[in-house]
């Protein structure tokens, strides 16, 4: 398994130099993964101070050598795929091939900068934008001639070069929440999965392990292999039970789950240095 952090993109976390200093820190303590949410207006509050995670990332790959680095998640729908295609590469080059794309539908309590602006907030048209966008990017990252007609995307004969450093494409993690048919099976086209599990409507829970069983028999089903696919869980602050939070990370591993990421909250930034000192929870 491998340990990944995620860093806040508004609050204290809306500071570059601050989530740059981080990612050095973290790789430093050992975790192999360094992440960024991606938000228009942070979730911390309705006027939050917030920071471009695609700039922040380019700060974060010249202050990091050996982790990955990618978004958690970058709600493609509300992006152009063009512009995207080119950030993404640009990244990947400059991380010599350490960059991975994150995706989700957004629009929803983690993503407040659809309706303010405009943008459309009808979840149906925004999968069809979602799909149709990482269609686009998969075609224009191959770097030869790419036509494709879809929801809010038209390319005619579209060259993009360079091609990205990771071959065949950088790799996409979808996130979503499971066991909803959408996100899921769209998760299975792609590279990797960050499920969400809300046993509730409003509610949010870590994805159990008997939860991760049943995502590696969906997605083998559908792909008949998990060969480099990543299994994403996580995303929140550390237990302060060190030993019990050990113990439910290695059930996961143990059920298949490829990656642990744990969330560094935007609270003063000095706590924000403190935790990304640690080392992970490494199961023993």
């Amino acid at each position: 398994m491998l340990f990944g952090v995620c860093l806040p993109n508004g609050g204290s976390g809306a500071d570059p130099h601050l989530l740059a200093e981080l990612a050095h820190k973290a790789e430093q303590a050992g975790w192999d993964g360094v992440f960024v949410e991606d938000h228009l207006v942070h979730h911390s509050g309705a006027h939050a101070p917030t920071v471009d995670p695609w700039v922040a990332l380019a700060a974060i790959s010249l202050a990091t050598e050996r982790v990955l680095i990618g978004t958690q998640v970058t709600p493609l729908a509300r992006r152009r795929a063009w512009k995207v295609a080119r950030e993404a590469v640009t990244l990947d080059h400059l991380s010599r091939g350490r960059f991975v794309l994150g995706v989700g539908l957004g629009g929803d309590i983690w993503e407040t900068g659809y309706a303010m602006v405009g943008e459309d907030t009808d979840p149906m048209r925004r999968a069809r934008r979602l799909d149709d966008g990482l269609t686009a990017l998969a075609g224009l990252w191959t770097g030869e001639p790419f036509t494709f007609e879809g929801e809010g995307v038209h390319l005619t004969e579209a060259v993009f070069l360079p091609r990205p450093v990771q071959q065949p494409r950088i790799p996409v993690w979808v996130g979503g929440t499971w066991p909803r048919p959408g996100p899921s099976e769209r998760a299975a086209r792609w590279d990797g999965f960050i499920p969400l599990w809300r046993p509730e409507p409003d509610d949010h829970h870590i994805v159990p392990a008997s939860e991760v069983t049943r995502i590696r028999s969906f997605i083998t089903e559908r792909r008949g292999s998990l060969d480099d696919y990543a299994i994403v869980i996580g995303g929140a602050e550390r237990n302060q039970d060190w030993e019990s939070e050990r113990a439910r990370i290695a059930e996961l591993e143990e059920a298949g789950a490829t990656w642990w990421v744990e969330y560094i909250a935007s609270s003063d930034p000095d706590q924000m240095r403190r935790v990304a000192d640690r080392a992970p929870l490494r199961p023993t």
